[in-house]
């Protein structure tokens, strides 16, 4: 398993963007307004990795103490995992509903009033990839040097 990198979530942002902005552009009218906190559950799930991620760093880095079994670090890496894809498709779906209505904020007044939904949801989103992969990153062992020079060995070749 590898560490999850930009371009394992920039095309899953990218392709929920375009799809849910031609859906916007489509079905706006028929929607009903967006609630003004719709993004807080992803800042909830942020809180709870960011707060896991540093309870487990601690444990795995600590010489003594209760130590990490694996399957806690394999069960917080596929979180960590699904999470920060999650975040990117809600990235793109906010980014998207964004991207609508702010231009059409000066002419329809229930896009004016979506856009504090949006930034909202833009935000929450962002953290929460941002906390997967903070937890992601302290499942990490701390380094042992054979471990780095095959690394190098690896990359040089």
């Amino acid at each position: 398993m590898r560490f999850t990198k930009a371009r394992d979530l920039v095309p899953a942002g990218a392709v929920t963007a375009i799809g849910v902005y031609l859906g916007i552009r489509l079905l706006y009218g028929e929607l009903p307004p967006l609630p003004t906190f719709a993004g807080i559950t992803l800042l909830v799930l942020a809180i709870v990795e960011t707060v896991f991620g540093f309870g487990l760093r601690g444990r795995i880095r600590a010489t003594s103490g209760k130590p990490v079994q694996a399957l806690t670090a394999a069960r917080a890496v596929a979180l960590a995992k699904a999470s920060s894809l999650l975040g990117a498709i809600m990235l793109g779906a906010w980014v998207a509903v964004l991207a609508y209505v702010v231009p059409e904020s000066a002419r329809v007044a229930a896009a004016k009033s979506d856009i504090p939904s949006a930034v909202i949801g833009v935000v929450c989103s962002i953290l929460l990839i941002a906390a997967a992969l903070w937890l992601e990153h302290c499942c990490r062992t701390p380094d042992d040097r054979d471990d780095l020079r095959q690394d190098r060995f690896r990359n040089t070749e």
